[in-house]
This record gives C-alpha cells, structure tokens and sequence, in this order.
C-alpha cells in the first residue's frame, strides 16, 4: 500500500522535467547523469512560475501557462484546487505541486495545490538555488 503512494512532491525546473521520460507505474525517471546519480523516480512535482496565459473552464477545469525561468509549462485543473482561482491571473508568481502527465515536449501537470507567491519577491529570486541544493542533497 505504501509503495502505491506518489511521495512527496519533488522541486524541479522546467528544463529539467523536459528531459524526463517515462518510468514504470505512472512514475517519471528525470536523468540526473551530470550530477554522476541515478535517475530520480517522480510522479508529483513542486514547480513555481509566472502565470503567462490563462484559459478558463472546459472539460479539463481550465488551464494555465507559466514560464519558470528555465522554460514553459502548462498546468492542467487550475480551477479544481483550493486556492487556485485567485492566482489565475498573467503576472502572478505561484506555486503549483502537481502530478506529471507528460514531459516532452514541454511539462504538462495535473494541479493538486496552488499558491499565490507574488507578495514576496525572495520566492522568485530564490528558486533556482533552492532547486539546485535540493538535487544535491537526494540520494
């Protein structure tokens, strides 16, 4: 039963899930070579970004197009999740954990939760790094 859970929600930059391909069991094996690891097994990610477009309702919940600095995304179900209206708009800086649905040939996630991060510039600013020392530290 614990091995069907999806795990934490790992911090990943668009170009890097780009690169991802598909894995057993739904999961997603982002290629960690450069780094001298194994390939990183993921299903759930934390990205964050700004809110580029928006396309509301239809039958997927509506969508949105973030940009996060190493390249687009899209988000799926953006108005399905608590809190996801409000950041619906171009502009706002958010972040999103989501379940992956397709790498390539650009990230596409299903939204799980979103949160409005544009009050507090550190949140942009400090990403990358964040993304970065965290894929230092996984085994």
């Amino acid at each position: 039963m614990a091995g069907d859970a999806p795990g934490p929600p790992v911090k990943v930059l668009a170009a890097q899930l780009r690169g991802a391909v598909r894995g057993a069991g739904g999961t997603w094996q982002l290629a960690r070579a450069e780094a001298g690891r194994a390939p990183l097994g993921l299903r759930v990610v934390w990205m964050q970004g700004t809110v580029l477009e928006v396309e509301r309702g239809g039958e997927r919940g509506g969508r949105a197009r973030l940009q996060d600095g190493s390249g687009p995304f899209t988000v799926l179900g953006v108005e399905e999740v608590p809190k996801g209206r409000p950041c619906l708009s171009a502009g706002k800086y958010v972040m999103v954990m989501g379940v992956v649905r397709s790498c390539s040939p650009e990230p596409i996630l299903r939204a799980i939760k979103m949160t409005d991060l544009s009050e507090n510039p550190v949140h942009k600013n400090m990403w990358n790094l964040e993304v970065e020392d965290l894929h230092r530290v996984i085994p």
